[in-house]
């Protein structure tokens, strides 16, 4: 309160202090333009136009962005149509696949909200034996907390070429079947898993290889279903999944893990959609196929009714919409006509 130096009378707009705590006249400075002020920023779309110079490099954040594992498949994708088609040439080669027909309806049970699980992960494993299979040969950096020489998953010991082998995809099924079977994981923490992992091969620019993807895909794993799943596997109980492995290297895992995702754990449901319809993508080029199964009288009743509550919708917004409109003549119709399945 009697001291001059108090806070009432140093935020004054008129009076400031200087070096010496004495006070004077306040000075009005002259005006700056904009460049010395800083004010010409970019503007927000132009930051956007510079990002998206950038989104091949970031599939993982962008939703159009062409994925990494779709990419490195297109050549070994090629080569299995050629010998697909020779295949069928010959009497022997393997079945056709089933086409729906004016009597019969073939659909799959899998779909972006509810993908099919066992499926899915089959393809997830696909992408990662891609990723595997065709990375960069000059062999980027190795990060210890990922080298499973330095942190095995197991007692038994590593082989000392354990980094000259590349992993079977039925081999990468069976790891990532396991951990979700035990863990009780969704199929849609499947595909987030996938898109974790492209993401820290982006962020990190390292390669996924021999030596590291188990240890990769279990922080993937271990991330992605903390993240989605309303009800997180902790740590402790991945121990009990991995016998030998023990608590602290999990935490060191994820927090490892997170550091070198820059945190960023989003997953936009552009990109998440993105990611689920390259590994349909991916599994028809590779002759993995969704099941078909006939349309049933019950799943034609359910899409029936939810037609039906479609166009019960679209009338109220008709309505609605000429509601608020001041004449009728300026309300664009649209027509609605229902689907056909065939």
């Amino acid at each position: 309160m009697g001291n001059t130096t108090s806070c009432c009378v140093s935020s004054s707009p008129k009076l400031r202090r200087n070096a010496h705590s004495r006070l004077e006249p306040y000075r009005p400075e002259p005006e700056l333009s904009r460049e010395d002020t800083g004010c010409n920023l970019q503007h927000i779309s132009d930051r956007e136009n510079i990002d998206e110079l950038n989104m091949e490099y970031n599939p993982s954040d962008h939703p159009r962005a062409s994925t990494i594992f779709l990419s490195k498949s297109q050549t070994d994708v090629r080569e299995k149509r050629k010998s697909l088609y020779v295949n069928h040439q010959h009497p022997s080669g393997p079945m056709r696949r089933k086409y729906s027909s004016c009597s019969t309806i073939f659909l799959d049970d899998s779909t972006v909200s509810q993908p099919n699980l066992k499926y899915t992960i089959k393809c997830v494993a696909l992408a990662i034996y891609y990723h595997i299979k065709n990375r960069d040969v000059d062999g980027r950096t190795l990060l210890d907390i990922f080298d499973e020489k330095l942190h095995p998953l197991s007692k038994s010991e590593v082989p000392a070429d354990y980094d000259k082998h590349d992993p079977e995809q039925k081999q990468i099924y069976r790891f990532v079947r396991t951990l979700f079977s035990a863990a009780q994981l969704t199929a849609e923490c499947a595909i987030v898993t996938l898109v974790y992992l492209e993401r820290l091969l982006t962020y990190a620019e390292i390669d996924i290889c021999p030596a590291n993807w188990k240890r990769i895909v279990l922080g993937a794993i271990l991330l992605a279903s903390k993240v989605w799943d309303d009800q997180a596997v902790w740590n402790v109980d991945y121990c009990q999944i991995l016998k030998d492995i023990t608590v602290e290297d999990m935490n060191e895992l994820e927090r490892q893990f997170l550091e070198l995702l820059q945190f960023n754990i989003n997953v936009p449901s552009s990109v998440y959609a993105k990611y689920y319809f390259d590994l349909r993508s991916l599994s028809e080029a590779n002759n993995l196929s969704f099941p078909l199964e006939p349309l049933s009288r019950e799943k034609a009743q359910k899409l029936e009714a939810i037609s039906r509550l479609c166009d019960d919708k679209y009338k109220d917004l008709r309505k609605a919409a000429k509601k608020r409109s001041v004449s009728a003549d300026n309300l664009t119709v649209v027509r609605w006509s229902p689907a056909i399945i065939s």
